[in-house]
């Protein structure tokens, strides 16, 4: 009975994927006659065609990636005679039951009949949340797992009692499903959850858009994949809205995006950006940390304050009369002058460098309305109808521009950061209240490299200086008035050619540019440092200091926001204990400051209970706020401690398990271990950070592996990473919970307070 249900199972599947190949097919002929349209000279033609290739180019990828286990669930509900969601009722074996089969995306047959129901869909959801007590119109939840294109089992929780009675339970039941993805061995990439979502999860994937949503869980509860689950949701549920603005997925660093890359693609989603915090500026790629101190002042929000008064200040009225010479000329500047030319910019309200143009103006126009009453003073025959002239010649002169730049000068946000921190004097000035010791903090060459703390700065000094070019800032107001009117051209060009509900025409407006730009949504966002996003996803958002929030809500100014982490966990010196505090800078201002909403993940699926049990001691010990989580299972093997770490390497692969192994260990001694690693076992085993999570051993600092995880992980110098800064507990829980089977401990002297034996 089992291998007939298998093979019943494989012939519906098989059945699916004939269905999504076709499909492909349809559209790479449909994408290949887009390509052979002729259509001349005619700009908005040839955009039109584009437009529509790119929408069967996209079609085609997207039923690429689901390619992989396309369909992972059958639901089994009572019969309905008018229910059309339901597949392969006739051939059901009860016949009070109709199937309805779950995957990663929608199908249909050529009559328009459901096949396969994409997962985020409301019919999907008892697939998720159904259980015995609450059956949610379900009798039963079959699971298939596949390899390939092939189902290599199957597994059913029954629901409803009355299919335990004569020949219907002939299938295993149990948790085989979620167990086996649990234990499976890791590859250095992250995999989607979504065959084995789990109640608690689904509620939360599937809760509102709206505000501020905080995900608490302990390590291994599951919050990245939720995160990353839940985009997925919105994307498919509230496409219309956020398919122009995009979601935005902000991580901790550049090896945790690497790790999660390809989930969102394996469900059928592409147009999202992922960025770490040091990616949030267009130009800058910054990956490396400050020392916690420094990182502490960056993080306050003084910090805001103080690129406000950076700016204000490079705004200066001459504390003396000005000689200037213009064509042989002699001409006052008083400061005075220059006092009224700055205020008159000041009140445009505009940045400095736009509100420069303001300042300009007013000052040439004083200026030669000066150098007019001088000349008749001299007895030239001049009169307001000359005042263009002079005005032109004060602009082309060396001395007026002089003044005026050092009155007023167009700057970089990238200047104004490498000045502050170059020139201790003029820090001096702007920080009365601060000690020598804190502006020593700040201090270093021009030209250093940025920090991951010095992005939210950047951003803030861009904020208050405006484009730099006040050229391309006019050109940009013209393309968005352009935009206005290809978005009404887009709208006749869909009537006229009856393709509504294949395109809107905010997507077929986007390739009316003269050169045609073809970058995607997620391209476009992510080059362009004003885009707003429809919602953003924030993960271990623990780590963000006050200045990177204020950085985050300029991205989402709708306060749209999943923000998932554990306050436990965090390991920065900026960050807060609570999650009140570490929200305030991002909900300040907003009428709905107090309506942010908390759910906590409870169960730990991923840490074995033995290994959990450990990490919390030690987190209780050290007066960590954790969040209790309950371990789902425990592994065979117990922590071991080694005094070396190539030591801790020989026992995992003396195993002879494979899978992926970490390494952990606090900068300084990083060097020294990846040496000590490649001389032991050969330099091709072992990967250091984001480029070597795919190496046999990765080596990582507590930073680099948040949420990640790994089949071993290998904690060097635990008492070293506790001692290395106020949050070095947090960093050390991080560190000890990443391993799906095995801990290891490298100590040579006493273990931190709460792993003692």
């Amino acid at each position: 009975m089992v291998d007939q249900e298998l093979q019943r199972e494989q012939q519906y599947v098989a059945n699916l994927y004939a269905r999504l190949d076709a499909l492909q097919q349809e559209a790479e002929q449909q994408l290949v006659a887009v390509r052979r349209i002729d259509v001349g000279g005619n700009h908005q033609s040839r955009s039109e065609r584009d437009t529509f290739a790119r929408l069967y180019e996209d079609r085609i990828v997207q039923l690429r990636e689901v390619d992989d286990r396309l369909a992972f669930g059958r639901l089994e509900v009572a019969a309905d005679p008018a229910d059309s969601a339901s597949s392969d009722s006739d051939s059901a074996s009860d016949p009070a039951s109709v199937y309805r089969y779950i995957g990663r995306l929608g199908l249909r047959d050529e009559d328009l009949q459901p096949l396969l129901l994409d997962w985020r869909v409301p019919q999907a959801s008892a697939f998720y949340q159904a259980t015995a007590a609450t059956p949610l119109g379900a009798r039963a939840r079959r699971h298939l797992l596949s390899k390939g294109r092939d189902i290599v089992r199957i597994e059913d929780e029954i629901l409803d009692a009355a299919l335990l009675e004569g020949d219907s339970a002939t299938v295993h039941q149990g948790e085989g499903a979620l167990l086996a993805a649990l234990t499976a061995q890791r590859t250095g990439h992250m995999s989607d959850i979504v065959s084995t979502i789990q109640a608690e999860q689904d509620r939360i994937i599937r809760s509102d858009l709206k505000g501020v949503l905080v995900v608490q869980g302990g390590p291994g509860t599951g919050k990245t994949a939720v995160a990353l689950h839940r985009a997925a949701y919105l994307l498919y549920t509230h496409r219309d809205r956020l398919k122009n603005s995009g979601v935005l997925i902000v991580g901790p660093s550049e090896s945790f995006l690497n790790y999660i890359e390809a989930v969102l693609p394996s469900l059928g989603e592409t147009g999202v950006v992922l960025a770490s915090v040091g990616q949030l500026y267009p130009g800058i790629e910054a990956t490396r940390e400050d020392a916690p101190a420094v990182a502490a002042i960056k993080g306050q929000t003084s910090m805001a304050r103080l690129i406000s008064r950076a700016v204000r200040s490079r705004q200066r009225v001459p504390s003396s009369v000005q000689v200037l010479v213009v064509n042989g000329d002699r001409i006052t500047l008083k400061p005075q002058l220059i006092e009224t030319a700055i205020h008159r910019a000041r009140a445009s309200g505009k940045p400095h460098n736009e509100a420069r143009v303001t300042f300009v103006k007013n000052a040439l126009a004083a200026l030669s309305r000066e150098w007019l009453a001088q000349l008749k003073a001299q007895g030239r025959s001049m009169d307001e109808t000359d005042l263009p002239m002079l005005r032109e010649d004060l602009r082309l002169a060396d001395d007026v521009r002089v003044a005026l730049n050092t009155a007023w000068l167009p700057l970089t946000p990238e200047k104004l950061v490498q000045d502050l921190y170059a020139r201790p004097q003029w820090l001096a000035q702007l920080t009365p209240t601060w000690t020598p010791a804190q502006r020593a903090l700040l201090h270093r060459a021009r030209g250093a490299e940025f920090t991951i703390s010095d992005v939210p700065l950047l951003d803030e000094a861009a904020e208050h200086l405006g484009e730099y070019n006040v050229v391309d800032a006019a050109q940009k107001r013209e393309q968005k008035e352009q935009r206005k009117r290809d978005v009404e051209n887009a709208e006749l060009a869909i009537s006229n050619m009856e393709v509504k509900g294949l395109v809107n025409a905010k997507a077929l407006a986007d390739n009316f540019a003269e050169l045609g730009d073809r970058a995607t949504t997620a391209e476009r966002a992510a080059l362009d440092r004003t885009w707003t996003y429809g919602h953003v996803v924030v993960d271990e958002a623990q780590e963000l200091s006050p200045m990177q929030w204020r950085l985050v809500l300029r991205r989402g100014p709708l306060r749209s926001f999943t923000i998932v982490g554990d306050i436990a966990q965090a390991a920065s010196a900026a960050a807060a204990s609570n999650w009140r505090d570490a929200l305030e800078p991002l909900l300040s201002g907003s009428q709905e400051a107090d309506r942010w909403r908390l759910e906590e993940l409870t169960v730990n699926y991923r840490t074995p209970s033995q290994i959990a049990s450990a990490a919390e001691s030690m987190a209780l010990a050290h007066d960590l706020p954790i969040t209790p989580a309950r371990s789902v299972r425990a592994s065979e093997w117990p922590i071991s401690t080694l005094p070396d770490v190539v030591s801790a390497v020989r026992r995992e692969r003396a195993l002879g398990l494979g899978g992926t192994v970490a390494v952990i260990v606090l900068e300084p001694a990083l060097d020294e271990v990846v040496a000590s690693l490649s001389a032991a076992f050969g330099s091709s085993i072992v990967g250091v950070g984001a480029a070597g999570l795919l190496a046999e051993v990765a080596v990582l600092t507590p930073h680099d592996a948040k949420g990640l995880e790994f089949d071993a992980a290998i904690v060097v110098d635990p008492a070293g990473i506790v001692a290395a800064s106020s949050r070095g507990a947090g960093a050390l829980y991080v560190a000890m919970t990443r391993p799906t089977q095995r801990l290891y401990l490298v100590a040579t002297g006493p273990l931190p307070a709460g792993l003692a034996g």
